[in-house]
Order: structure tokens, then sequence, then C-alpha cells
């Protein structure tokens, strides 16, 4: 066999071949989400494979008809499906039962209209899975509106009360230090280990964030069973990796807000966690900062550390671990080890002994610049950098990577700021220079995660290649002499608000302009906004209600408040939360046409083998239409949600804002079959069989990147014989 294709295709059918034969049980449910607790995006379903696939149509669609396109409402849930039912949450967080195979409704529950529910603790957070348990004829969903965790009758949607507090259990309980006025959610679903209900958190990444810390709730009764501090506290492991002694009080985050994964025989769960508070200045938090952007091993049964292993020390990049791991088996020197395999934001696989946590490929401890001009700031010297896998995304620029589409006048425009902006490492200490953050802020990798194939051992992983500016200026903390309403709601909307909103209040990344935010909300909806959060918005309920009055009026313009005079509250203010710099925003590098600066691709699909650590194959994901109607397809774009790999040959992902998905040969990354959807499906699919029938089901609920909100699941299938 001299073609070195029908070579590869061979080994794929063989080695497919012999991994069913060895596996009596194959996944071809998905209950879980991500498809099972291994979190490996993988179905073993063959019906729809590479020579049908052509042929799939919509086999039913279902609206939840509650997009709320002015807040650019979005859907990221990954459904889960059990007994024949899919369960799924809609834009405004509505719990959803509908009949797997026909999309027709079951049942909808409403936190909003549930009496456990407040206007503050039901803030409007985005929402990427649910959690199905059952023993007998209890059968339950687990889900996290707000700050409250659900427990719902599966059958009826019913909540079960005999769970917390008549059906719920409030986040916000049971952190161990004064967290009732922080802002605390889950976007990502909980998982579960026999009785246990596992749960991570979201929580603020501002210096006033509450602690991420990892808790185990009793499925059937809510009560807490076991917790682990991710901001050790004295005498645990850990607690030495901070500077100040006093730190586990005060510093916050360090939260593991993208999901788990678990090795239920070993009953080991595998937590990604986020960087500690304030993400972009250590000063108030010197040293490595252990378990912030570490992957935590933990007993599932008592939450006691086995393992962890830190991927960037003394983060101020925001570097979050983005993704639950995926629980692998490569083959090492003839040997097969069970591993786990870490995406990061910045384009790395770290691939570790699943029992050890040691590294399976070699990690070189890489000298970093340290060079900070902020005041208290002490980066760390080295930085983990993965020899193998091949970096998924490309980590440097220079001047030859500008946007070669752009006119010469934009071309110009780009390269005069670029001169001014230092990069060329992805470590650079955050300062008042600009500097280039790549890959940026949302990724490399972000929290759609991996599929991994355990017939052939490769992993597809999704990447964002976008470029984003980040600068640094003084915080206004002090005031002197009498301010107005204006003059305080400004010092006070660059302390909280400026990060997301920009300098100009114009909006930076995924956050939206408040120009003109006064035409669609009233002041004192925007106040309620701010106590209660929303999506990506966290609360602000720690600011007394004349700041809040204040920055209103800031933002609004409002000339007749503005001009009161304000008067600050005597409030005792926590010498940690006075962060002497702010970031300016989340600002990708764009063209004055708003066009990226970098050239594409911007988004990127890629295929790694994990036994040798190299490239299969790398495609670009998505079309910018502008480009692609000038002659320039296959730039790629920006993407949120993750693929999903199959045994018939498969890899399923939408995730882009050119509102398709698509499916590519495994083997090659042909694209072998797009389709059109109502909206933009920035989540995960989902990929289940009923009745000898499979279906492939995503939510398209756009909000992203400037798309239009949808309200849609869509199923497609094959045609019915």
């Amino acid at each position: 066999m001299t073609n070195p294709g029908k070579a590869l295709a061979f080994l794929f059918i063989i080695s497919a071949f012999f991994y069913s034969c060895k596996n009596s049980s194959p996944d071809t449910t998905w209950q879980v989400s991500g498809g099972s607790k291994k979190t490996i995006h993988y179905s073993a379903l063959t019906q729809i494979d590479t020579s049908n696939v052509k042929t799939l149509q919509v086999a039913w669609i279902y609206h939840t008809k509650d997009a709320d396109t002015a807040a650019h409402s979005q859907i990221q849930c990954n459904p889960i499906i059990a007994n024949g039912v899919l369960y799924g949450t809609t834009p405004r967080l509505k719990l959803i039962a509908l009949d797997a195979a026909t999309g027709v409704q079951k049942w909808v529950f409403n936190p909003a209209g549930n009496a456990n529910s407040t206007p503050q603790s039901f803030g409007m957070n985005n929402n990427r899975g649910v959690t199905y348990w059952e023993d007998g004829d209890d059968k339950r969903i687990l889900y996290c509106a707000g700050s409250n965790v659900y427990a719902l009758n599966a059958l009826d949607g019913t909540p079960i009360k005999s769970f917390g507090k008549s059906g719920s259990i409030d986040l916000h309980n049971d952190l161990g230090r004064n967290a009732k006025d922080s802002y605390i959610t889950a976007t990502s679903p909980g998982i579960i280990y026999h009785d246990l209900y596992i749960v991570g958190c979201r929580v603020n990444e501002t210096a006033d964030a509450a602690p991420g810390h990892i808790r185990a709730y009793d499925v059937r009764t809510g009560k807490l069973k076991w917790i682990f501090h991710t901001i050790p506290y004295p005498g645990e492991l850990g607690y030495n990796s901070w500077d100040d002694p006093e730190a586990w009080k005060h510093i916050g985050s360090a939260n593991c807000w993208a999901g788990f994964s678990l090795d239920e025989k070993r009953g080991l769960l595998f937590a990604p966690t986020g960087s500690a508070a304030y993400d972009f200045y250590g000063g108030k938090r010197l040293g490595a900062g252990l378990f912030a952007n570490c992957l935590l091993a933990l007993d599932a049964a008592t939450g006691k550390l086995v393992w962890h292993y830190q991927v960037i020390h003394h983060d101020m990049w925001d570097k979050d671990l983005p993704t639950a791991p995926a629980l692998v088996t490569i083959k090492q020197n003839g040997e097969e080890i069970d591993a786990v395999a870490q995406p990061t934001k910045h384009g790395f696989i770290f691939v570790l002994d699943r029992a050890t946590g040691k590294p399976l490929f070699p990690v070189k401890e890489t000298a970093v610049p340290t060079n900070s001009e902020l005041t208290g700031e002490k980066p760390w010297p080295t930085q983990p950098i993965p020899q193998l896998p091949v970096p998924f995304t490309r980590q440097t620029l220079t001047e030859k990577d500008i946007n070669p589409y752009l006119s010469d006048s934009s071309r110009a425009e780009v390269l005069r700021r670029l001169r001014t902006y230092r990069y060329g490492s992805m470590f650079l200490p955050p300062g008042k220079q600009p500097s280039l953050i790549f890959p940026g802020f949302d990724g490399g990798a972000e929290w759609g995660g991996p599929a991994y194939d355990p017939a052939t051992g490769l992993i597809y992983i999704n990447a964002n290649e976008m470029a984003w500016v980040m600068t640094m200026i003084d915080s206004k903390l002090d005031v002197s002499g009498a301010e107005s309403f204006n003059q305080a709601g400004h010092r006070l909307f660059i302390n909280n608000c400026m990060g997301c909103h920009g300098q100009d209040r114009k909006g930076t990344g995924n956050y939206p302009s408040l120009i003109n935010v006064n035409k669609k909300y009233h002041d004192d909806q925007i106040d309620a906004l701010m106590q209660s959060g929303r999506r990506m918005m966290p609360s602000f309920k720690q600011l007394t209600g004349q700041e809040r009055k204040a920055i209103v009026s800031f933002i609004t313009d409002n000339k007749t408040t503005g001009a009161h005079t304000f008067v600050p509250a005597h409030k005792i203010i926590d010498p940690y939360l006075n962060i002497p710099y702010q970031m300016t925003g989340y600002n990708k590098f764009l063209s004055k046409e708003d066009e990226p600066a970098i050239a594409p691709p911007w988004g990127t699909l890629n295929a790694i083998n994990l036994n040798t650590g190299k490239m299969v194959w790398r495609i670009p994901l998505g079309d910018d239409r502008k480009l692609t109607r000038k002659g320039h397809p296959g730039t790629g774009t920006e993407n949120y949600g993750g693929p999903v790999v199959t045994a018939g040959g498969l890899v399923f992902i939408a995730a882009t804002k050119d509102e398709k998905i698509r499916a590519f040969n495994k083997r090659n990354g042909q694209l072998v079959w797009e389709a059109k959807l109502p909206a933009s499906g920035f989540a995960t699919p989902s990929v289940y069989e009923i009745e000898g029938r499979e279906y492939l089901v995503i939510a398209c609920g756009g909000g992203k990147l400037g798309t239009k909100s949808g309200d849609a699941y869509v199923a497609f299938a094959l045609p019915k014989q």
C-alpha cells in the first residue's frame, strides 16, 4: 500500500474496529454534558458517516421564544439527552424538556417565577449545560440560574422540595467568609459522583471577587458535604505560595468556572481553575498563587487534593484554564497511559499522567520578562512551556503578520500603532505602554473545549486567533475636595466598569457599548441591573445606592443629576481592594474600519496526535462574509463552542459567527457538509440516538461577535427510510 492517504484511512478503520471490539459499551448516549464524564465530546454512533452526511436534513426545530435581542442574549448550552428527553436552557435561563425525537415540548421551568428567586439572585448568567441524576424512580435535573442551583423533577419540571431550601441552594452560602454581596453563579454544569453533586462557580474578576472554592453537595438533600479551598487556608498545602499570610482572607477568584472531568474508576475529579483577582495587577497578591491557574486532581468523595499542576505562575493576563480537560489514553514506548489533556488560552495542551500529574511530554520552565513598570508588581521569573504537543495557535506576531486585505491607509495606520506597542512575548508584564495580548484574552482555547477520538488518539480543538491590546492606567482612588455626581461617577466608572466597557464607554471585546444606553433603559432599570448582574456583567451590590446613582448619571450623561453634590459614604475600605491600576478594557487589535489588524486565519480547527504530540491537520474555521464576497474565502472567524467527533468518521462543529454548522472528515479535515442555522451556534453540539435514528442537535443563540440573538435548538438526521 504505497498511497499514504489510503494507508492512513486503513489505519483509522482498523483502529476503530479494534476499539469497538474492546469496548462492549461504546458511548452512544449524551446523558452528560460533553458526552461523558471524560468530557471528550465523542460519540460511538456510526449511522451518520462520511458517505451519507451530505444528505443530513433538519429533523426538528424548537423555538424558546424568549430571546433578548436588545441585551444580545445567547444560548451556550450543550444539551443532554436522558430517557428520550432533551434537557437544555433558553436565553433567559428557563429549563426546557423536549421529546428528543420530535422537539415537542414536555415542560418548562422558569426560575424567575420561582418563590426562591429574587432579582438580586437571578442575574441572567449564561449557561452551558445541566446535570442529570437518577436513582430508581427518583430522576432529577440540576442547573444554575443566577446564584441558585435548582433541583427539578426530570419528569415534570417541579422543584424537589426536599433539596436545599424548597428546591434550591444559594451559592453565596458555604464560602467560609462573608460573600453575601458578592457576584457568584455557575455557568458550567456540575458533575455527579455517586450521590454527590459537585459544582464550581463564576465570580467577579475585580479585586472584590468572592473566593472560587469548589463544593460538593448531597444530591438528595442539598447539604454541603465537602469544600476545597482554591485559595488555601493556614496549614493547607499551597498556603505558602502567597507572600502575604493574610491573602486567604481577602483574595478572590481562582475559581473553576469551566466545568469538570471525572475518572469514576479512580474516583478522581479534575478541576481547572482561573486566575486570582485582580486579574491584571498582582501587587496585592504576590507569589506563585496556588491554586490559581491550576489543573487540580481531587478525591471526588472527600475533596482532598491528590495532585495539582500550575500552568501559569502569578497570572497577570487573565489566562484562566478555559475548559474542562479531556480524559484520554495515549501510547508511549509501547505502553498505554491514562492521561489528562488540558488545553489553555495561550495555545498549549498539557498532557499529564492521570494518576500522578507528571507531564508525559517535556515541559520547560522558561525565563520570561520581569521588567514591570507598575509599582508593587513582581512578575514570576519563569513560566512552564510544553515542548510537545505542538501549539495549536500562533503565539507571536511581527509586522509581517498585518492583515493583507486592509487598504493601504489602514495598513499604514495599523503599523504606526503596532510600533508604539510592546510585543514579542506572551508574558510581557502589563504596563501603561500598551502591549499586545496574543493569543488573545479569549484564546487559543475557549470554553467549548476539545473532542478526542479514543480509537485513533487524535484530539480536535478549535482556536481563536485574535490579537488584543492591554493598557493599564492609574486608578482614581483618592477624593480631594467636593465632587459632583458626574465626577464621582467618572471615578467609580474607571474603577468598576471601564475594564469591560472601555474608557470611552463604547464597549470592548464582547462587552456592549453604553453610548445612548438611556434610550434602552430608565435610570432605575440600569441601577437594578447593576445590583443583579446579567450574563457577563457581575453584580455591583457592594456599591452604595448613591455610588450606583453617580455611575448611572455619568454613563447616561445626565446633566441635572450629574451636577448634584456627591457625599461619599463613610465605609471601611479593605486595603486589598485599593488596586492602584486598572485596565482600560478588552480592546481587540483592529483597524479603523473595525477589521482584524492581523492576517488570517482568525479561527482554526486543529487535529493533533496525542501519542506523538504532532499536528495532523489544521484548517481555517468559518468565513468572513465580506472577504468571501471579494473572493477571499477561508479566513476563519472567531469562534465559541466546541467540536464533537464520531466513530462515523466525522467532526461536527458550529461555533462560528457565519451562522453555519459544518462536518469535516476527521482523517484529513476535508469539509464534507455544512448547513445554515437560524442564528450562530455558539455552543457545542450533542449527538444521540432515539429508536435507531441518530441525531445531531445544536443550540442557535447567537448574540456574540455582533451577531443577532437567536432562540432555536435545531436537530439534524438522515432522511427516514
